[in-house]
């Protein structure tokens, strides 16, 4: 599993500084869509910078990414 996980973390580190769409569960049915940019990449989680009126900045783990809580679609 933890290859896995460094697999899914090198492939979003190549694409920090692009511009990403965000699908994220937001529990009960509920799907969160943004679009915003890959800010920075951590040992255990990463940024993205939220282009919505009120800049705001949300991280999420690597294993949200495996378990499919959240999603990227990456615009290069």
């Amino acid at each position: 599993m933890g290859n896995v996980l460094t697999t899914i973390k090198k492939d979003i580190e190549s694409h920090v500084g692009e511009k990403v769409t965000l699908k994220a569960n937001g529990g009960r049915r509920k799907v969160v869509v943004n679009d915003g940019v890959l800010e920075k990449t951590y040992d255990s989680i990463f940024t993205i910078r939220l282009d919505n009126n009120v800049q705001r900045t949300v991280s999420y783990s690597y294993s949200d990414v495996l378990t499919k809580t959240v999603q990227l679609v990456f615009a290069g």
